[in-house]
């Protein structure tokens, strides 16, 4: 294996020595992230292996080595370089004490789950979107994922928005290494596995019913990583890992291309145009009140032009006479089929003081008031719309296994 090195003394030496001993070719040696992105191209190596500084590892180097598929392995002596490596979207650590062959067992990317480990099924993908103007797609991906594994299914929730991600805050999750981001990176490398999203994946666990969770990033500014070949490749993945991913995407359908003279630039709105295309329900959100109504109604037809499925679920979030005038959810409904022929939409009541509780809480509905009507219009929407007749019956079973315990 062609290796590169960026590692301070003595460390460099000392990893140079071992990686010839056992049979690699150290191609470039490096005193900094910049220097050894500039080796690259001349020394074409198969992985590169750096200390988790600063100095030796920045995004930079990781986009480098992403668009030349060489693999980046970071050697970690304390708990502030492992923050700083997962910060941007860098996984595969290695204790820089650790003999060789933990190095060599990352740098070949011998993490893949024994294959009786993974899952025969192809997992369900749904995506919920909504137009612009808050009407409430975390909300709704929240309690959709949080439903759906209170069913018995094993579910991933995936903040794919490259505009305002907020789940992770929403779940009282930590963010700074952006789960789906670094998922994404792996799968461009060719290199995520079930393993590997059990490592950087986060378990929403304060409920009875828990549910994994790849957290969006927290700085819009990182959206390039999140490219369309990128994410279709990590939602296939997470098929394979899980019964369910439930996708929270951005507002915007726009595709890039009409604004773009480069056709192989990256494309900001590519991740959620991935995720809809990709999807095989789509839930999508309107938020109750005459402002959100003509919005959804002005984009409802380009989520018709971009969604593969014709399964899609319209969602009047927030419904509430205070906003809409008397008979609120009447005129709801009637607005949505006279104006843009939709029939039988799911109607969400605004309960205002439980989705408050579960914010400030960083809880699910479920979890924080069970008992609230905005929680409820969710279950209803998820046995109802979601999930096949089956999981009614698979759902008594997991509740009359637990009562028995």
């Amino acid at each position: 294996m062609r290796l590169a090195i960026g590692a301070p003394e003595p460390h460099d030496a000392r990893l140079a020595r071992e990686a010839a001993r056992h049979g690699h070719e150290i191609v470039a040696s490096a005193r900094g992230a910049d220097e050894l992105g500039d080796t690259l191209d001349l020394a074409r190596p198969d992985a590169v292996i750096v200390w988790a500084t600063a100095d030796f590892l920045s995004y930079g180097l990781l986009s480098q080595c992403d668009a030349r598929g060489v693999r980046v392995l970071a050697a970690v002596s304390n708990d502030q370089e492992r923050r700083y490596a997962n910060g941007i979207g860098l996984y595969d650590l290695v204790d820089g004490e650790a003999e060789w062959p933990e190095f060599e067992r990352l740098a070949r990317g011998d993490v893949a789950a024994p294959d009786d480990e993974r899952r025969d099924g192809r997992g369900t993908v749904i995506a919920v979107w909504g137009p612009a103007g808050s009407p409430g797609r975390t909300t709704l991906a929240v309690g959709i994922a949080a439903e759906i594994a209170a069913a018995g299914f094993s579910v991933v929730l995936c903040d794919v928005d490259t505009h305002s991600a907020s789940v992770a805050p929403v779940l009282g999750l930590m963010d700074e290494a952006p789960g789906f981001a670094a998922a994404c990176r792996l799968a461009g490398a060719e290199s995520l596995t079930r393993a590997e999203l059990e490592r950087i994946g986060q378990r929403y666990e304060n409920g009875p019913a828990g549910f994994w969770v790849l957290t969006g990033i927290g700085q819009p500014s990182r959206w390039p990583e999140l490219s369309g070949e990128r994410v279709l490749a990590t939602i296939a993945e997470c098929r394979r890992w899980v019964d369910y991913v439930v996708l929270d995407t951005a507002s915007s359908l726009e595709s890039d291309e009409e604004i773009s003279t480069d056709m192989f630039a990256p494309r900001r709105n590519a991740a959620t145009l991935a995720a809809i295309r990709e999807a095989d329900h789509v839930v999508a959100v309107a938020s109750a009140d005459p402002v959100g109504l003509s919005r959804f109604l002005r984009a409802h037809g380009d989520l018709a032009d971009v969604a593969v499925t014709l399964s899609i679920t319209v969602v009047a979030n927030k419904v509430r006479a205070s906003a809409i005038g008397l008979g609120a959810s009447g005129q709801v409904t009637q607005t949505l089929s006279r104006f843009g022929g939709i029939e039988a939409p799911v109607l969400v009541p605004w309960d205002i003081q439980s989705t408050d509780a579960a914010v400030l809480s960083a809880r699910t509905l479920a979890d924080a008031a069970p008992k609230s009507a905005t929680r409820l219009a969710i279950k209803r929407l998820v046995f109802d719309r979601l999930l096949p007749a089956t999981a009614v019956r698979r759902r008594a079973v997991a509740g009359s296994r637990f009562w028995r315990r």
